[in-house]
């Protein structure tokens, strides 16, 4: 058996399309702009190239875009200051504050201080609640992305038996909670679960996301299922230089996978087109109009 690649790069532009096409219905018949407001504290150059290009994909899609970039020393009062501004800024839909901050500033606290409901990361306490308690909220984007292409591949995933590889709060846990909303069997697993091999040869679905490179061989994986993996994960070459690789092995596990994302090209091209998605959900919201069909939760 050799897996279908899961396409994220053309499966990113598919959702881009359909937020322009809304944003621009929004525009005609209400004369509402979405607005992505996005903090970058300090001059991390990974985060620094990463704002960049949310800007971009903000405004080719139709949206307002606007950046707000604080010196590494800024203040948390500061900080604190202009979240709330954006907070009570009706043109400001969606307010993402870049991470990581600089080690003098709460990122907990930070995240808080934004309104839930424009809170496009997802990471929001209430936001987080809400989304264990099967209620509207806004889901983080990457676990989100992992969703809408498993519904693409299954259609339905009522049944399956699902594992999550990794507990954290920015992916694994909310992960597990969108496969229980569409009714999946789940299981999250960690380094410390038993057996683990065993627990992920079971799983018509596997969605990696612990960080640790090419950890999960092909052998772990059943015939035919289905493999998400969101590790991105630079390694040496032999040769010299480096590359990107996943969680999974990705040559072992495509040749028992029925369906596999790449590493690069995967889940990856779909943070930012879910950030879009989720602003202009944001923006509906706010307004009393209908959600963007397919490009929610």
């Amino acid at each position: 058996m050799t897996a279908q690649i899961i396409d994220g790069k053309a499966f990113a532009a598919d959702v881009r399309a359909k937020v322009a096409t809304q944003v621009a219905r929004l525009k005609e018949e209400h004369g509402i702009t979405p607005g992505l407001a996005v903090v970058l504290v300090g001059e991390d150059p990974a985060s620094q190239v990463y704002v960049r290009s949310k800007g971009k994909q903000t405004v080719e899609v139709g949206m307002n875009s606007y950046e707000h970039r604080l010196d590494a020393d800024t203040s948390e009062a500061d900080l604190l200051a202009l979240i709330d501004q954006l907070n009570t800024d009706p043109a400001v839909h969606g307010i993402l504050v870049q991470l990581p901050l600089p080690g003098h500033l709460n990122e907990d606290l930070v995240i808080n201080a934004i309104d839930p409901a424009k809170d496009v990361d997802g990471f929001h306490i209430s936001n987080v609640g809400l989304l264990g308690t099967g209620q509207k909220s806004m889901v983080p984007c990457t676990p989100l992305s992992c969703l809408m292409m498993l519904r693409a591949h299954h259609g339905s995933l009522s049944g399956l038996d699902a594992v999550v590889i990794g507990r954290s709060n920015i992916v694994g846990k909310p992960m597990a909670q969108l496969l229980l909303g569409d009714s999946c069997t789940v299981t999250i697993a960690h380094s410390r679960t038993k057996n683990l091999p065993d627990v992920v040869r079971r799983a018509d679905i596997v969605v990696a996301a612990v960080g640790r490179p090419e950890m999960v061989p092909g052998d772990w994986i059943k015939e035919g299922a289905t493999v998400i993996d969101v590790g991105i994960n630079r390694i040496e070459k032999p040769e010299g230089g480096t590359r990107l690789v996943g969680d999974v092995d990705f040559a072992s596990a495509s040749l028992r996978a029925g369906a596999i994302t790449p590493v690069p090209g995967g889940v990856g091209p779909m943070t930012i087109a879910c950030l879009l998605a989720n602003t202009l959900t944001a923006c509906c919201r706010a307004n009393g109009l209908a959600e963007p069909e397919g490009l929610t939760a």
